[in-house]
């Protein structure tokens, strides 16, 4: 039998230095990537080609960029006198509120629950996450936040990237196959994104990992007014272990928050997650799923912000308290491998089947390293692995082989 070992928790761990980089500083490519992740393979070519887009947008890939995914001219940044400036001066002098712009009450939104995440991290955590923070002249920015080699987290980010630009004349012939409002007659449109993007990967394998993303979309017309728009996102829980208890609360709290808003999003959205994060070649699931959706503008768009804010503040009650059994729990070394093993399956998604990974590492100067952020910072790979017969791993393998309902 192999002896129990249990993680720790350093008491006098110094914090991390946290530290803004100047504006003047940034090169006019470097957009943290939001992790925007496209459609399933059943939705329509156009809705991946813009999610593609959007993915490009947020991976801050230089402009031109998008040649290889859409034919025609590449977005272009905005100039100087435009809908960002413009943007820029209400938040400066007017500040944000429900009287503005979506796209400012999206960026308000999510600015405000990165802090808020952020923080109840660095509670359970005890050490601080450092914040690199940037803008682009042309318009927009972000703020990476990220713990490395914490006492539970062995790497955290928490990620916001707003992007402006403008999409050339065949991504809005595209986009029309789901936003008709578009006007094709243009040679290009102004746009706006933002998203905030966050993983979790604990140290110990009994405390799974946590991946979460919500984001807006905006075209404008020349008044700045939107001329078509819609919102993303969606959380999911990748264990090593399972255990029944985490994944109904977690599954539960994610349909709460949906069923507020509209019965059938729970059900929908769960299906599309399970469908998304599935590891082809493996022919199993990256983990115990949660919610997924894109191009969701099915409501108004007070409605789907609304039901995009409850979606993040269910995030700290769904996670936290299965956090709070598991980071001390004790594990065995052979558990510990089991981890590594199952953090590989997470590498393998990410590098080899997620489109906005593939697409940002393989266009022209990619900010690799919030590209990758969502990686973990060990895994490990055994030839033929096969778990114990009867063993909470194999357990774990054919529920990942069958999703199963939770709730």
């Amino acid at each position: 039998m192999s002896s129990r070992i249990f993680s720790s928790r350093g008491s006098g761990a110094r914090l991390a230095r946290t530290f803004s980089k100047p504006a003047s500083q940034q090169q006019e490519h470097t957009v943290s990537r939001a992790f925007f992740t496209s459609a399933p393979s059943s939705v329509q070519s156009a809705s991946q080609t813009i999610t593609r887009l959007a993915l490009a947008i947020s991976a801050g890939l230089a402009a031109g960029s998008l040649v290889t995914l859409i034919p025609g001219p590449s977005p272009q940044l905005c100039e100087p006198a435009s809908t960002s400036e413009a943007d820029k001066a209400q938040k400066r002098e007017n500040g944000v509120t429900e009287n503005s712009p979506m796209r400012l009450r999206m960026e308000s939104m999510i600015r405000a629950k990165q802090q808020e995440i952020v923080e109840a991290l660095e509670k359970v955590d005890g050490k601080r996450f450092v914040v690199d923070a940037w803008e682009r002249p042309a318009g927009g920015g972000g703020t990476s936040c990220v713990l490395q080699n914490g006492n539970v987290f062995e790497k955290a980010g928490v990620n916001i990237s707003v992007v402006y630009g403008k999409l050339p004349h065949k991504a809005i012939l595209s986009m029309r196959a789901h936003h008709k409002s578009l006007n094709a007659s243009v040679d290009s449109i102004d746009f706006f994104a933002a998203g905030l993007s966050m993983v979790l990967h604990p140290k110990n394998p009994m405390a799974p990992t946590v991946h979460l993303n919500y984001r807006y979309f905006e075209t404008m017309n020349e008044d700045g007014t939107p001329s078509a728009w819609w919102f993303g996102g969606g959380t999911d829980l990748t264990p090593s272990y399972l255990f029944d208890e985490d994944a109904i609360h977690f599954h539960k709290t994610l349909k709460d928050a949906c069923d507020r808003h509209d019965p059938t999003y729970y059900h929908r959205f769960k299906k599309w997650c399970d469908d998304y994060f599935y590891i082809k070649h493996r022919n199993e699931s990256r983990g115990i799923g949660g919610i997924f959706f894109d191009d969701l503008d099915d409501k108004e768009p007070e409605q789907l912000l609304a039901f995009s804010t409850d979606c993040l503040n269910s995030f700290l009650p769904a996670y936290l308290p299965i956090l709070s059994k598991r980071k001390d729990m004790p594990f065995t070394l052979e558990e510990k491998e089991w981890q590594q093993l199952r953090r590989g399956r997470y590498v393998e998604f990410n590098l080899i089947h997620d489109r906005g990974t593939a697409f940002g590492l393989n266009a022209p100067n990619p900010r690799v390293d919030s590209i990758l952020m969502s990686l973990p910072l060990t895994a490990s790979w055994q030839y033929m692995h096969s778990p114990k017969a009867g063993s909470r791993e194999e357990r774990l393998l054919e529920v990942l082989k069958n999703p199963r309902d939770w709730v």
